[in-house]
């Protein structure tokens, strides 16, 4: 609210803002102010900035009454200056959490963020709020609750599936390949996507199977061949 502003209040606009009759004296004033300007303080769930600044100026203006010494008000911190900021990260911190440095008006903040963090989140530390943003990356990506990571593999595992573990770009993954999953080139794993935080559910893990290349035999059909040659002789 402006000088100019505050001049306009009236008496009984002061009085309801405080919720105080006509009359009160200052221990009634200042009991009635703390109460108001808690309620209105913008810091806490529900509050007004505008409100707050109502609530100063009426008491102002009622101890300015000739009748009553004027008096200061009793302490009430300002609310601080909120700064927002953008905070970008990849799939890996999304879903592990882990620590960061950053820069932000030349000052050096350390953030600890949590695991499972979305797009949208925010993150304070001191006054600054940062805002999450997930970054796209060719081999992880975050959509919503769940974590979508590639798996190359060799075509002649992929083809014989079964039990395998996929290396991915947050390390590897067992995982089991049916030749339905194999056709398809993509397998769900319920409940390994981000963890759940907050209003947030857990997610699920979808592994996206890319078959790269020829490889050298496996190790299982290398057995089963020198098994079948040994029953034939």
């Amino acid at each position: 609210m402006t000088a100019r502003a505050s001049s306009l209040l009236s008496l009984q606009a002061a009085r309801a803002i405080l919720g105080v009759a006509p009359g009160a004296d200052e221990r009634e004033l200042r009991a009635a102010y703390r109460e108001a300007a808690k309620r209105a303080h913008p810091d806490r769930p529900g509050g007004d900035a505008a409100l707050f600044r109502d609530v100063l100026a009426a008491y102002r203006l009622l101890q300015e009454q000739p009748e009553r010494p004027i008096h200061f008000p009793p302490a009430v911190a300002e609310p601080a200056r909120v700064q927002q900021a953008t905070l970008k990260i990849d799939a890996a911190m999304a879903f592990a959490g882990g620590g960061l440095e950053l820069t932000v008006d030349a000052r050096r903040l350390r953030l600890t963020l949590p695991a499972g963090l979305r797009e949208g989140d925010k993150v304070r530390v001191e006054d600054v709020v940062f805002r999450v943003v997930v970054q796209v990356q060719p081999d992880a990506l975050v959509r919503g609750d769940d974590l979508w990571l590639t798996a190359r593999l060799g075509a002649r595992t992929l083809a014989e599936g079964g039990r395998i573990e996929a290396a991915t770009a947050l390390g590897p993954r067992l995982v089991w390949i049916s030749t339905k999953a194999a056709a398809r080139g993509l397998v769900r794993l319920p409940g390994q996507g981000l963890p759940a935080r907050g209003p947030h559910r857990q997610g699920d893990l979808f592994l996206r199977l890319e078959a790269v290349g020829d490889e050298t035999e496996s190790a299982a059909r290398s057995q089963l061949r020198r098994f079948a040659a040994a029953w034939a002789a």
